[in-house]
């Protein structure tokens, strides 16, 4: 594991101070966390997709967010809770990015206490990856098999375009 701790200290020293410039829903409960200078998308379609941040957090399912006292709204949540509570998570900086639990789930705790967490309650790996879209790799830190995985591949078109 000491070689994912390296793994983890270089994610975290990157992402931390950055804001969290988009927030965005995707299929389900799906969210997904775009961190630092935004890249604007178009998806083949032609449609103005979102924007892709230095960083991006995806976490599928099994996601909350909480302040320094009590769980503020869920994927599991009235969904009308959903809006205002990523309106509090907006612009503010990240203070630390973290792992918990025997299986990693990812802690991204941001200014004025508040926290976004990941928690898997079904069978499988926790759901969830971090995207390192700097430079002209794009690396990913998941969990595969119970354990941090790092993959790196291709990173975007010239033009913005998804591949």
């Amino acid at each position: 594991m000491s070689n994912g701790i390296s793994v983890l200290q270089t994610f975290r020293g990157a992402l931390v101070g950055l804001p969290l410039s988009h927030l965005w829903r995707g299929h389900g409960s799906a969210i997904f966390l775009e961190f630092g200078h935004l890249t604007p998308r178009t998806p083949r379609s032609g449609e103005a997709g979102n924007p892709q941040g230095e960083f991006g957090l995806m976490v599928e399912w099994s996601w909350r967010i909480e302040n320094r006292t009590a769980v503020l709204c869920g994927s599991w949540s009235n969904e009308q809770l959903w809006e205002p509570t990523f309106d509090l998570l907006r612009n503010r900086a990240v203070v630390d990015f973290s792992l918990a639990g025997r299986l990693p789930e990812v802690v991204v705790a941001m200014a004025e206490d508040h926290y976004v967490s990941s928690f898997m309650t079904a069978e499988g790996d926790p759901s969830w990856a971090l995207f390192d879209r700097r430079g002209d790799t794009l690396r990913t830190l998941s969990v595969r098999d119970g354990s941090l995985t790092v993959s790196v591949t291709a990173h975007k078109s010239t033009d913005g375009a998804v591949e």
